[in-house]
């Protein structure tokens, strides 16, 4: 059976622990590990969220396709203020089939394969 003493202490880790974290990301340092994260984009309010991820160094896979239900304008000007921010950090952004895109911070670079043009198809 867990005490009283034992449980506020285990909270009193837990907030400190929470504090810790909230302020790493409001001053925006780069983490020591980089996260992939695959996250939802539901509504415009959580593109600052994703902004804050790529600032403290780590890959996101969004799927649009939820706020893509409710508005196909809100996904494009989302998308395009998400771009605009990308290319200001340094980080990189692609689309990754129909429903996702990926974005990198500056360390990471995403690979595009170049299209074969007429002139390569050439013997």
């Amino acid at each position: 059976m867990v005490n009283v003493k034992s449980g506020k202490t285990i909270e009193k880790i837990l907030s400190r622990y929470k504090k810790e974290k909230r302020e790493q990301i409001l001053e925006e340092k780069p983490s020591e590990k980089i996260y992939l994260k695959a996250l939802p984009l539901r509504s415009t309010e959580e593109v600052e969220l994703f902004k804050q991820e790529v600032k403290l160094g780590n890959i996101l896979v969004v799927k649009i396709s939820p706020l893509a239900k409710k508005s196909i304008d809100e996904v494009k000007r989302t998308v395009d203020e998400l771009s605009k921010f990308v290319e200001s950090v340094g980080g990189d952004i692609a689309r990754l089939g129909e429903e996702r895109i990926v974005i990198t911070p500056r360390s990471v670079k995403i690979w595009r394969e170049k299209a074969e043009t007429p002139q390569n198809m050439l013997p």
